[in-house]
């Protein structure tokens, strides 16, 4: 018999009316009569906390994290109940805490609340525990609308629409339709180059570049933050004429706080060498990040930071490929 543990963290799926408006309000117990399986699975339920996802933070993936740790060797899956605004983040840190995990990590929630007559809760409910039984893969995922991602590939790019989630620069894993599974994309088995490692350091700034951006707000990250992810234009580059940005990213590196280099643009990655603009940014000491999302790279950078502040070791450990985050086209 299957065992399955579902820790309930809040979210839309559980979501009633407040005079101020939406807000989780259902019972574990009221959520577990959605729960409906086989006899040949045995389904456990835990509340961990009752977040609207906005309000999730770095700390509560550490304790996400160390319950699944935990409680490993009692259950061979496990599914988060969690709200959709912040699921990518909280999926793509639990692939770098749970590094090299044997289990499946499933991480569903719905955009509209599961008591409510028309709902993609149910069917996305189904979904989870039909992929958490029989998938058999290890590693954490985000089930929604029929489909399966991993975690570190996960990206919300609607707000009402029930496919709200995407996989990014990677195939789907698997489509999952009335309790039945068909495995899209079976990930290969990762080398273990990095140790796992709960820790987190939440001291990151996250820019985004537009015309006309002053330099000067790299004073406030040198004294304030121990990691930048700038998220450039298309392959990389940042201006270098009138407002130039070079001269602030050289800087940080200096002074030992990394920088990293994302795009804009969802799709197809970067090539920071290919373009004047994105050659500069390099030699500055930019880390460039190839084809991983801004989540990932948000959560990999804390979790990075949480084990060292060398900026050579940080590039290494940025650029090295971890539940199937980085290069994969």
């Amino acid at each position: 018999m299957k065992k399955i543990l579902v820790i309930a963290t809040g979210g839309t799926i559980v979501s009633t009316c407040h005079e101020g408006g939406l807000a989780p309000g259902l019972t574990i117990d009221q959520l577990a009569r959605y729960f409906t399986h086989s006899r040949e699975v045995s389904v456990d339920f835990k509340v961990l906390m009752n977040k609207d996802s906005t309000n999730m933070q770095p700390e509560d993936w550490l304790t996400m994290a160390r319950v699944i740790h935990e409680h490993q060797s009692q259950y061979d899956s496990f599914i988060i109940t969690h709200g959709t605004d912040t699921m990518a983040f909280t999926a793509s840190a639990l692939s770098y805490l749970l590094l090299g995990i044997k289990k499946t990590v499933v991480v569903t929630g719905s955009q509209v609340p599961v008591s409510f007559k028309r709902t993609d809760a149910k069917k996305n409910i189904q979904d989870a525990l039909t992929f958490a039984q029989k998938a058999g893969l290890p590693g954490v995922f985000v089930v929604f609308d029929g489909k399966a991602i991993q975690g570190t590939r996960a990206v919300k790019i609607r707000t009402k629409s029930y496919d709200a989630f995407e996989s990014i620069n990677y195939p789907y894993v698997a489509f999952i339709d009335d309790r039945m599974i068909r495995i899209n994309f079976r990930p290969e088995t990762e080398k273990a180059v990095l140790k796992s490692h709960i820790g987190i350091c939440p001291d990151v700034f996250l820019l985004k570049v537009f015309p006309g951006l002053s330099p000067v707000f790299f004073d406030f990250i040198k004294e304030h933050t121990r990691g930048l992810i700038i998220e450039s234009f298309g392959n990389g580059g940042l201006p270098f004429e009138k407002r130039s940005l070079i001269s602030g990213v050289r800087e940080l590196v200096r002074k030992g706080i990394p920088v990293i280099i994302t795009t804009q643009c969802l799709q197809e990655g970067q090539d920071i060498q290919l373009y004047e603009v994105g050659k500069r940014v390099a030699d500055a000491g930019g880390i460039t990040a190839g084809d991983m999302n801004t989540e990932a790279i948000v959560t990999k950078l804390m979790w990075i930071l949480s084990q060292t502040s060398d900026v050579k070791a940080v590039k290494k450990m940025i650029q090295t490929p971890l539940a199937h985050d980085l290069d994969y086209i």
